[in-house]
């Protein structure tokens, strides 16, 4: 693999501005640059084949097909260096902890509003709250056990949180089998490296789920609930259920019992439920608070959940701190409930409801990245410098309807790592999706999903948009030199 020519316009993961490989990435980057550019492709193709055979798809919506393809998946590694990743990590619990606390404070005394430390308008206005909520204590305090937090790294190498994904994450089963798909591919590599292992997230998973039952010194009965086969993330359903060894169950497998326990049924006969690891969203999983018409969900749930018989997760409601604008004042959140300045930056935002900020995003269409407070998978945003005068006037109105609803933020420019393509390496813009569980402590994956943009300079790397992925490796360099 020839890097003489490799040429990348921002930051690049594996190769530095000197055109020398980072010391993490050295010993992978030597290795690379020993293989012809056919042992190269032999080595891509058994990993596509690899990635078929397990299975590893996601469903990519287009001109309204749901089209389920293989995971783009590329073979050359991310590679992050474990001191970095040490401190990330510190940031990553930080901004756990202060969003459990302030889940749990809207719901209870909203002593952060009172104090006009977050506004009582942005709260009113949250699509996300439940009203259902206010008053539960959820076990251990802790209301979103499994997020998915997505960094970025912009030009001059610093480390964002662009934002967190609090209401049903995605995405962990694709860097699961990424690491597996590169086990196969490099196994010479990981004999001789100190790559950090990722495959101890189901025991944890399953050990954060199990601290939750009601019946503590049982052997809990866990089931994860999916709306079903046609969900675009039913892979990693069915693979996180067979990896913890839980029940892949439906709406329809589920009921609650006069008793406010919640059941399962079987062919044995009704069998309790302790915990739910629910993969359908708040409005669908109960018609008897929600929507009434939802086939996906269990009728009474929210009963069976409030009267503390079932454990939720992530729980009911823990969605009102998962929209962008209230992103923005989660640096306010840790100063205000852990008396900690933020370890992790959050990344530039302007928000629409303040009157100032709306002006200046208004007059820098051209130049910012707006995105709507509660859409996911790179919906319903706009990137400014890419947008065509038309859909930038488009914005424009949307925004003066409704600010409470955009955030705007600057348009990065996003790190690059290579991929293999028929030209050599090419590099091409990537995000990074840890994932974080919160019980009693909180635990943080060693590294994450690393999402790529596969076109030539897109800035959307979303799987559902038809991005692909890489392995993350984090590399102990002093274990290397």
């Amino acid at each position: 693999m020839d890097w003489a020519q490799y040429r990348t316009p921002s930051y690049d993961e594996l190769i530095g501005s000197d055109g020398q490989p980072r010391p993490a990435a050295r010993p992978l980057v030597e290795y690379l640059a020993g293989l012809s550019g056919r042992e190269l492709a032999e080595r891509q193709a058994a990993a596509d084949i690899a990635a078929r055979v397990m299975g590893i798809t996601f469903t990519v919506y287009s001109d309204g097909r749901n089209v389920d393809r293989t995971l783009p998946f590329d073979l050359i590694p991310r590679i992050l260096d474990r001191r970095e990743w040490q401190r990330t990590e510190a940031g990553l619990k930080q901004r756990m902890r202060a969003l459990n606390l302030f889940i749990g404070d809207v719901y209870g005394a909203q002593k952060i509003v009172k104090d006009k430390v977050f506004p009582a308008a942005l709260l009113k206005q949250s699509v996300n709250f439940r009203a259902q909520c206010v008053g539960v204590r959820p076990p251990l305090d802790v209301w979103a056990h499994i997020c998915g937090s997505d960094l970025v790294r912009d030009g001059d190498g610093t480390l964002y949180a662009l934002e967190d994904n609090l209401r049903i994450p995605s995405g962990v089963s694709y860097m699961l089998e990424n690491r597996m798909v590169a086990k196969r591919v490099f196994p010479e590599l990981f004999e001789t490296s100190a790559i950090l292992p990722v495959d101890d997230y189901p025991a944890q998973l399953y050990d954060t789920l199990a601290a939750l039952s009601p019946r503590p010194g049982d052997t809990p009965v866990i089931a994860l609930l999916t709306p079903g086969v046609f969900n675009s993330a039913y892979f990693e359903h069915a693979y996180l259920a067979q990896s913890m060894g839980i029940e892949l169950v439906e709406g329809g497998d589920l009921f609650v019992a006069d008793d406010d326990c919640t059941y399962m049924r079987t062919v044995y006969g009704p069998r309790r439920v302790d915990v739910v690891y629910r993969r359908v969203d708040d409005l669908f999983i109960d018609p008897e608070v929600f929507k009434p018409d939802s086939v996906l969900g269990v009728p009474g749930l929210i009963r069976s959940w409030r009267a503390g018989k079932v454990a939720l997760a992530n729980a009911p409601g823990a969605g009102v701190a998962d929209d962008k604008v209230v992103f923005a004042y989660v640096p306010k959140m840790i100063r205000y409930y852990l008396g900690e300045d933020a370890i992790l930056p959050n990344v530039p935002s302007y928000l629409c409801h303040l009157a100032k900020d709306r002006r200046y995003v208004l007059e820098n269409l051209d130049k910012l990245v707006v995105k709507p407070a509660n859409e996911s998978g790179g919906y319903g945003m706009l990137i400014g410098p890419r947008a065509s005068k038309r859909e930038r006037e488009k914005f424009r109105k949307l925004i003066e309807a409704d600010p409470r609803n955009y955030m705007a933020q600057p348009t990065l420019a996003l790190s690059t790592a290579p991929i293999v393509a028929p030209e050599g390496p090419s590099p091409r813009h990537i995000d990074l999706r840890p994932f974080i569980l919160s019980r009693e402590d909180v635990y943080v994956t060693t590294g994450g999903l690393t999402r790529v943009a596969m076109t030539p300079g897109s800035l959307v790397v979303n799987s559902s948009q038809g991005g692909g992925a890489k392995d993350t490796w984090v590399v102990d360099v002093e274990e290397e030199a």
